[in-house]
């Protein structure tokens, strides 16, 4: 089971994933309807137990879970094509 992070921890991610911020779901393998690999979201904040928010492009609105889920953030170019900005490894120590 994963732990509560501080709110240092929880501040870092927020830093790094602020509104507006572009990212790609890579695999989501603990949730019973995840989102589909290379699904392209929003984010919309980060709440306080350090769930990225996001507004999904197929309509959901389910958190990613960093440490636990995997992702990447992309930068869209003029024309709204996602282009992969790099990918990250989304491990917290908690």
């Amino acid at each position: 089971m994963r732990g509560f992070p501080s709110r240092e921890q929880v501040e870092r991610l927020r830093q790094q994933y602020p509104k507006g911020t572009k990212i790609c779901c890579d695999s989501m393998n603990e949730d019973t309807r995840p989102i589909p690999p290379g699904t392209i979201g929003e984010v919309i904040g980060v709440d306080d137990a350090g769930q990225v928010m996001t507004r999904w492009s197929n309509g959901s609105s389910l958190s990613i879970i960093p440490g636990v889920d995997s992702f990447h953030v992309v930068q869209q170019t003029e024309d709204e094509e996602p282009e992969i900005e790099e990918s990250q490894g989304m491990s917290i120590d908690l």
